[in-house]
């Protein structure tokens, strides 16, 4: 048990990057919003969250996490998630916090996702986008009548996690909005969440093309997934979840985009569930480009490290599930 919380640690380690400040309140002194995002009304039941300005340097690759308590100010249940991003972004991923990391309005690349950290207050993987404009609609009907959920508590301690590359000439502005479509407060629902899974093992030999990287993991019994997709660097070639074991041969979803996967998703009954309650995912790689002269390794780089990564979303579900190397986190 112990050593899956060291791993969920790492986890969060892999997903930020180093170096830059942390700045309470913002990114840089400008409070105008970047002219490449026009911001959406919030929603007429639910929140708005909207991270500072950020100023990215021109050809810097950096991760900032803006930390925040969720505006709701009761209990609520999210039906829709919609997130813009400025151009240059490459991810975002909002996590959840039991209690604060960092405080309310602080942005930094120093320590994101994880300050304060400890055994009893992982962050949990809520909605994440890989896209400049994303809309996550949550399925209708369990298959029993009711309506799919995520829980989000009143002034939930949280983050954007926001991993930015300017390849261009020239700085660039960048910020995340990020809107939370709730149900009524009486609607009945189901709980559904996220299902995320972690390769830290991932060493690609200088050169090698073809070199595949596995990992199995164990679902929540009895579990039901209406999303299934996958997250890597821009060495990978290929990624698959595959139903069950190693050996399957039946492919719940595959990619040959590491930048934008897309996913597989089941938004009416039947909805997929994991053959003896276990999922295998891979990653192929090749690394032929700028990196060929040296042993690839899990890390946050876009660039010069690699990710492998199942994502989900899953019911009945209390809470986001981890698995990393294999290990599911309680």
């Amino acid at each position: 048990m112990r050593k899956s919380i060291g791993f969920a640690f790492v986890l969060v380690t892999a997903l930020a990057a180093c170096g830059g400040g942390t700045t309470p309140g913002g990114g840089d002194d400008t409070t105008a919003p970047d002219a490449a995002v026009i911001d959406p009304p919030p929603p007429t039941r639910g929140f708005q969250v909207i991270s500072p300005e950020i100023t990215i340097p021109a050809g810097q690759e950096i991760t900032y996490c803006y930390y925040f308590k969720t505006p709701n100010t009761e209990n609520m249940v999210i039906k829709k998630w919609t997130s813009d991003m400025s151009p240059g972004s490459h991810h975002m991923i909002m996590f959840a916090t039991t209690t604060e990391t960092m405080p309310a309005g602080t942005v930094s690349s120093t320590q994101c996702g994880v300050g304060g950290a400890s055994a009893q207050n992982i962050p949990a993987w809520i909605f994440a986008s890989q896209t400049a404009h994303a809309e996550l609609v949550l399925p209708t009907d369990d298959g029993a009548g009711k309506p799919l959920g995520q829980e989000i508590k009143a002034g939930t301690p949280a983050y954007f996690q926001m991993h930015y590359l300017n390849a261009g000439e020239t700085d660039i502005k960048v910020h995340v909005t990020v809107n939370a479509d709730a149900y009524e407060a009486a609607d009945m629902y189901t709980p559904t969440a996220p299902y995320i899974t972690f390769n830290g093992s991932i060493s690609i030999p200088p050169g090698a093309t073809g070199d595949v990287e596995t990992q199995t993991c164990s679902t929540p019994p009895g579990a039901k997934f209406w999303m299934v997709s996958t997250h890597a660097h821009k060495q990978a070639v290929k990624t698959e979840v595959k139903n069950g074991m190693p050996a399957s041969t039946d492919i719940a979803f595959t990619s040959t985009d590491w930048e934008h996967p897309g996913a597989k998703a089941w938004m009416a009954t039947p909805f997929y569930s994991f053959t003896g309650d276990k999922l295998t995912y891979s990653c192929t790689y090749n690394n032929t480009g700028s990196n060929a002269g040296r042993t690839v390794t899990t890390g946050d780089s876009a660039v010069t490290d690699e990710m492998c990564m199942a994502t989900g979303y899953y019911f009945p579900a209390p809470k986001s599930r981890l698995c990393y190397n294999g290990f599911l986190v309680p």
